[in-house]
């Protein structure tokens, strides 16, 4: 049986060589095509059993590339896969209307390619027999594709149109509080507004993090961050959210120092005892510690709630997975600490506080 060749096209020589490397380990043959003009040469020469193709290339891009592949003899009959870093739903409907098959962005993972190359040309072969059944199959694939860009589209525009309002809001609850004239009960009010406020800060940078891992553009700027200050930060920035809750927290930092990102490192730590701070039962603590292990920082952040079940420990950390308390978040915070601290080198688990929680986050110290 002859090799399955597939045609790479793309003005990335990097893209070009994982995609080469890629496919190669797993038997395609592969032709590579710097452009849409040397994508077409080749198409015609070589008439490949699938394609990959960048849409966005000086002089002709991917979507006309398409256009005119299709137009070729066979041309209707291949698989053409589009790979881009654009993430947007109109490039994904050019693309669909110039005759693309499927849609991948980048930064792929190599399975993912390969499983995606696989089920194209699989389909494509069904449709020369189920034509009914292939169009179903890609019309809600195609829809699921839809789905998940407006999705992130949506993330986009709230990330960015929120962040100012709410920094304007925590400016005025800040002068509020700060003002001598104003009653003991405003103040309140105002430190209340500044602590729910910093709260939606914070879900708003965990969405804009989580989007930046997707495209592959989350870039820590790892540094020297020294534990006690910004732990002193935290508990003073968390402190109103603890009262409300009656949670008392305590502290024991020694001077240690981190190798990270400093605004990751406080985020993550804010993201992990605000999740406390809400499973705690009342008139108990969240306790903030850390100690030297192996030439690593380690850092814990422990409850007395009910715990978590070691079957569901790896399961927090996803995306938009919930706790099943009644005080539990939106599936974000956690998910968020996983993502940062691993582009920070570090990782993050779960042990037993007997009772209750505790999340252990480690970090080569400094």
């Amino acid at each position: 049986m002859s090799q399955a060749v597939v045609l790479v096209v793309d003005d990335n020589a990097e893209n070009r060589a994982l995609a080469q490397a890629t496919l190669e380990d797993e038997d395609y043959r592969v032709v590579l095509a710097p452009s849409g003009e040397a994508g077409i040469a080749a198409f015609e020469r070589e008439h490949p059993d699938c394609v990959l193709l960048d849409v966005r290339m000086p002089g002709m891009d991917g979507v006309v590339a398409c256009q005119r592949m299709r137009a070729l003899p066979g041309g209707t009959d291949v698989p053409i896969l589009f790979v881009t870093a654009q993430r947007d739903v109109d490039t994904f409907d050019r693309a669909k209307l110039a005759g693309g098959d499927d849609y991948i962005t980048k930064p792929f993972r190599p399975n993912e390619l390969v499983m995606r190359v696989e089920a194209a040309m699989k389909l494509r072969r069904i449709s020369a027999e189920r034509t009914e059944l292939y169009e179903l199959i890609r019309k809600q694939r195609d829809d699921v594709m839809r789905l998940q860009l407006q999705r992130e589209q949506l993330i986009a525009f709230l990330v960015h149109d929120l962040k100012n309002p709410v920094h304007a809001i925590e400016l005025n609850a800040q002068r509020v509080a700060r003002d001598p004239g104003a009653t003991e009960r405003g103040r309140s009010a105002a430190s209340q507004i500044q602590s729910d406020t910093r709260a939606l800060s914070r879900m708003i940078g965990n969405l804009l993090d989580l989007s930046k891992d997707d495209e592959g553009a989350l870039a820590p700027k790892l540094d020297r961050v020294v534990l006690p200050p910004l732990v002193a930060d935290i508990v003073t920035a968390m402190e109103v959210r603890a009262r409300a809750s009656n949670v008392t927290l305590e502290v024991d930092a020694p001077a240690l120092a981190a190798k990270a990102d400093a605004d990751l490192v406080r985020r993550v730590i804010e993201n992990i005892v605000d999740n406390a701070i809400r499973h705690a039962p009342e008139d108990s603590s969240v306790r903030i510690s850390a100690r030297l292990v192996d030439s690593r920082v380690e850092i814990r952040i422990a409850d007395a709630g009910a715990g978590i079940p070691e079957e569901l420990r790896a399961q927090v950390f996803e995306r938009f997975v919930r706790g099943t308390s009644g005080r539990a978040g939106h599936g974000l915070g956690l998910a968020f600490c996983k993502v940062a601290t691993a582009a920070q080198g570090g990782s993050i688990w779960i042990e037993d506080a007997n009772p209750g929680t505790i999340f252990v986050v480690r970090f080569d110290a400094a």
